[in-house]
């Protein structure tokens, strides 16, 4: 006897165990979630230029353990990322829906 088992789209799963959007947990989950890819965004352009956490913290002017904790996705701020992308020499951009693109340094 073969069991059919309902299968759930990754968005029924996040409503089931988070929440619709707009609650309270789901808006947490997915702000930690854009944190987290920012983080990873950092941590891959350091590793693409050959840069250790320590020295991409020299050229930022901060410990390790924070650069670290930004690549974990800790603590992220516009300021924080720009100084991040401008220690690597990395042209960054924020794109604003009407306005268009704006150069974060």
């Amino acid at each position: 006897m073969m069991i059919q088992q309902k299968l759930y789209s990754h968005e029924e799963m996040l409503n089931k165990v988070l929440g619709e959007k707009g609650t309270p947990e789901r808006n947490q989950y997915e702000a930690e979630l854009k944190s987290f890819l920012m983080g990873d965004a950092i941590k891959k352009a350091r590793q693409s230029c050959n840069l250790t956490q320590e020295q991409l913290g020299e050229r930022m002017g901060i410990k390790k353990a924070q650069v670290s904790r930004i690549e974990g996705g800790k603590n992220l701020t516009f300021s924080t990322i720009a100084r991040a992308f401008k220690a690597m020499g990395i042209h960054a951009n924020f794109e604003v829906k009407g306005v268009g693109k704006v150069a974060l340094w």
